[in-house]
């Protein structure tokens, strides 16, 4: 806030504050290159949110450790697979690597939001979770992780599954489990789709 006094401007210049209220309806804002948190930053996180291209993932052909262990649709091994345990939750399996994201070159975080699922074993009900860390537990524990239902006995088609996630920092490990209730072991195999930020 500028205050006047004898003809003298003390604080931010009319100017300055010109070229910051401009940016309201009459200039191009930073987006997500400028300050994190802005009100123009989550502006355009929201917009990359809704109106991005997405990004699908399978199996990969030839993984590498922790490091790469998903291709992207067309070039892969196939669908993920994960199985619950007896009445339990099944093992995590790693799904994304630290390689394989960024997509595009100089992106910075990712979001996974979508799930098809490709075939399931037995027509239960499943629980499954998806979680961001160096191991699926880690993540877990520390609450980076999201969950949803898939119900195999009236939903077994290939629409897509929108699951509700928190950005993740290029290159972060994603696992995937899940369990279905009063049942010994059932595998589900399914594809996953994420779109990316520049900042």
């Amino acid at each position: 806030m500028s205050l006047i006094k004898n003809g003298v401007i003390f604080g931010p210049s009319v100017t300055s504050i010109t070229a910051e209220t401009n940016k309201i309806d009459g200039e191009a804002v930073d987006g997500l290159l400028g300050v994190h948190n802005s009100l123009a930053y989550k502006v355009t996180e929201i917009e990359r949110h809704f109106h991005s291209s997405g990004r699908w993932f399978e199996k990969a052909t030839t993984p590498n450790g922790t490091i790469h262990v998903a291709d992207r649709i067309g070039v892969g091994a196939g669908p993920i697979r994960i199985d619950a345990a007896n009445n339990d939750w099944g093992a995590w399996v790693q799904v994304l690597g630290s390689t394989d994201t960024p997509i595009k070159v100089g992106n910075a975080y990712f979001d996974p939001h979508q799930v098809v699922i490709d075939d399931v074993e037995r027509a239960n009900a499943y629980f499954v979770q998806f979680a961001r860390g160096d191991t699926g537990d880690a993540g877990f524990t520390a609450g980076n992780y999201t969950e949803f239902v898939y119900d195999a006995a009236s939903n077994k088609d290939t629409a897509i599954i929108h699951v509700q996630t928190g950005r993740a920092p290029a290159g972060s490990l994603l696992w995937a489990r899940c369990k279905i209730t009063g049942v010994d072991t059932g595998w589900m195999d399914f594809y996953f789709g994420l779109h990316e930020y520049e900042g």
